[in-house]
Formats: structure tokens, C-alpha cells, sequence
């Protein structure tokens, strides 16, 4: 059974969302502060986390930094708040998703469930291989990114969006492939693919000059291009495993 630890203040939020989530025959673990929140998670080792971020004693931010620092569970966060800056803060703490309140449960659960399709798919990435490209290093086992010796800390949904695009370095990869690899067929949209682009981008640029850039495509997709300041390295020859479609050959980059 799939365990999802649910963080809410609210008693009413907490107790409805709860209902629905065990209705969809999920284990629901509750926790109505941070502190109880953090001590929950690391006892039952929920397999999704979904949390509020106006939370007593430890907010929402911090909960997610603590856990980023032990683990990759994936986050989804719910919350009224709308700055742009709380939304941008989340993501690069490592949330997996967001979704805004007020929301519909219908919602809630597509996009819970989407998010533990990506977790089952990241499960198989041990099979897939290290890629060394122009001196940037992408482990899918660890999930950790090496540019020039220099850690890059993505999220595992931009991790496996730039797997994708640096195996393909010089190609196309369309959108409708990215969806696939990424969230399974029916999981994320095109503004979800956008953001967690933008947020990729700003990561690599970061540090310096980055190891290559990200182009979109109109209406087709996006491209990783090397860096012709990149250190040359020979680049491991693989193709994903999971949930991808070998390259065409003859793709125009």
C-alpha cells in the first residue's frame, strides 16, 4: 500500500482531505505542525508527502529543506499563498509539484498520482547509465549533477528533464517525448514542462557559464546545445530506459 503523509493545520482541510485520499485506497499518516510533520516522515518514510506551508512551530520551507537534505520522497505542496516568489521558493527547495488552494480533490489526486508514477519510473533509473558530456556528469542512481566539479542541485523532475535533453545533445527532443519520460503519458502539461524549464535554466546559469543552453522549438520541442567554451569529453552513448523512444535517426538539431 501507498503511504502519503498529509501536513495541514487546518483541522476541516485535514480531515476532508484525508477522506479522500484513504477513499482512493491510499494509507493517509497526519501530522498538524512541521516539527510533527518531520518526526512522522522519518519514522514511516511515507512514499509522498503532501504539506501546507503555513504550518506551527516549523513552516513548510523548512520542512521541505530538512527533507531535501536527507531524501528525494517526493513533495507536493498545497497552499493559499500566491506571491510568485513563495511559488519560485518552493521549487528550487525541491518540491515535485504545487498546486494552489483553493483546489478540486479531482485535482489533487490526478496530480498525486502522477507524481508517483515519476517516483516508480526514477525507481528504474539505476539502470540507466552515468552521461559525461563537455565536462557536465549526470549519475541516475544518486541523482546528482557534476558541472566542472561543481555540484548542481536540480529536483528529480528537472534531473531526469535534463538527462533527456543531454542524451540527445544536438537533437530534438519533442515536447509529446518529454511528457512520456518524464510524468508518463498523461501527467503534466505544457505549462508544467515550461516552468520546470525556466527553473532548469536559471540552475545551470547559476555557477557561471553553463554547460550548454536549452532552445525551444515553437510547437515542436526543446534542444540541449554543447557550449563551444565546454571542455570536450567523449559523451556515454545511451538512450533511457524507462518510458523513452530511441533517437530517430537523421533528427534535425
Amino acid at each position: 500500500m501507498i503511504k502519503i503523509l498529509l501536513v495541514e493545520d487546518d483541522p476541516d482541510i485535514l480531515d476532508l482531505t484525508a477522506y479522500v485520499l484513504r477513499r482512493e485506497r491510499f494509507v493517509v499518516i497526519e501530522a498538524s505542525d512541521g516539527a510533527q510533520a518531520l518526526r512522522r516522515w522519518k519514522v514511516d518514510r511515507p512514499d509522498l508527502v503532501i504539506m501546507d506551508l503555513g504550518l506551527p512551530s516549523l513552516d513548510g520551507f523548512e520542512v521541505l529543506r530538512r527533507i531535501r537534505d536527507e531524501d528525494q520522497t517526493p513533495v507536493l505542496v498545497i497552499t493559499g499563498r500566491k506571491d510568485a516568489h513563495d511559488i519560485l521558493r518552493v521549487f528550487n527547495l525541491g518540491s515535485d509539484d504545487f498546486v494552489p488552494k483553493p483546489f478540486e480533490y479531482r485535482e489533487l489526486v490526478a496530480r498525486v498520482r502522477a507524481i508517483l508514477r515519476r517516483a516508480q519510473i526514477a525507481k528504474a533509473d539505476a539502470s540507466e547509465p552515468t552521461v559525461q558530456l563537455d565536462g557536465l556528469t549526470l549519475d541516475p542512481v544518486s541523482y546528482e549533477v557534476m558541472w566542472r566539479k561543481e555540484s548542481v542541485r536540480l529536483t528529480p523532475t528537472e534531473f531526469r528533464i535534463l538527462y533527456l535533453l543531454v542524451t540527445n545533445a544536438g537533437h530534438v527532443v519533442p515536447a509529446s517525448r518529454l511528457y512520456t519520460y518524464v510524468w508518463g503519458s498523461d501527467g503534466a502539461d505544457a505549462n508544467a514542462l515550461r516552468s520546470h524549464m525556466s527553473h532548469l535554466r536559471r540552475k545551470l546559469e547559476s555557477s557561471g557559464p553553463p554547460p550548454g543552453t536549452i532552445t525551444s522549438i515553437p510547437a515542436v520541442g526543446y534542444v540541449f546545445k554543447r557550449s563551444p567554451q565546454a571542455e570536450v569529453a567523449p559523451v556515454a552513448q545511451t538512450v533511457p530506459a524507462q518510458g523513452a523512444v530511441p533517437r530517430e535517426a537523421g533528427s534535425a538539431a
